[in-house]
């Protein structure tokens, strides 16, 4: 009998994959409303287009940090070195761009 372990890590893999591609594209529809209601009923550019790249940093945000965790447990089924230093990489720019999304988002508060 095989060992369920590794099919269970799939499965929570594709999982977190799904609900990272889900808060993303929650993110763009959510930006993209909000963009055309200050478009259309603020006139405002400017308003606009802050409000609307704010509410997609904290989509896209939560999409990256579940796509870390998806990578971490891949990674940890049956690791060699180099996926190990893959993830490494992965992890380091992800968390890069998830820091700066944050920092950005906190700076037009």
């Amino acid at each position: 009998m095989s060992n369920p372990i590794p099919l269970l890590y799939g499965w929570v893999v594709i999982l977190c994959q799904l609900l990272a591609l889900f808060a993303i594209v929650i993110g763009i529809t959510k930006g993209f409303i909000i963009y055309c209601q200050n478009i259309i009923f603020n006139d405002r550019a400017e308003i606009a287009f802050q409000s609307s790249r704010l509410a997609m940093g904290y989509s896209f945000s939560l999409g990256l940090s579940f796509l870390i965790g998806a990578s971490i447990l891949k990674t940890s089924i049956a690791p060699t070195w180099n996926d190990i230093g893959q993830l490494g990489a992965v992890i380091i720019l992800r968390t890069t761009l998830n820091y700066l999304l944050l920092r950005a988002i906190d700076r037009s508060h």
